[in-house]
């Protein structure tokens, strides 16, 4: 093997060019923030002043909405052990064996 050759050179361009590729592939996969490239830290960033009020709305609006979720998921958590609950069934074969006798009344009087 020629370590000094053409192919050695493009062969390590290759393994660095996937390299990045499946580091970014795996980083956009679980959510996390690109990685600024080199020498934009240095630069001022000009704050635009209407940014921060959008992002301190949408802050407010995604608590409301999440305190709003959670209401909904104890709600529904309540309800699906009533229904789920023994006795509540119990209940509602009791009442269907009250309805049943007044069918067998209903149809008695109509023949």
């Amino acid at each position: 093997m020629d370590w000094g050759g053409p192919e050695f050179v493009i062969a390590i361009i290759a393994i660095a060019t996937f390299g990045g590729i499946v580091k970014t592939w795996v980083r956009a996969k679980h959510g996390l923030p690109e990685e600024r490239p080199r020498g934009h830290g240095r630069r001022k960033r000009y704050h635009v002043a209407g940014e921060s009020e959008e992002v301190e709305r949408l802050k407010a609006e995604n608590s409301r909405l999440t305190d709003r979720l959670e209401a909904s998921e104890d709600r529904l958590g309540v309800l699906e052990r009533i229904v789920t609950d023994k006795s509540y069934s119990l209940a509602s074969e009791i009442e269907a064996l009250r309805e049943q006798p007044m069918r067998l009344q209903d149809k008695g009087n109509v023949q």
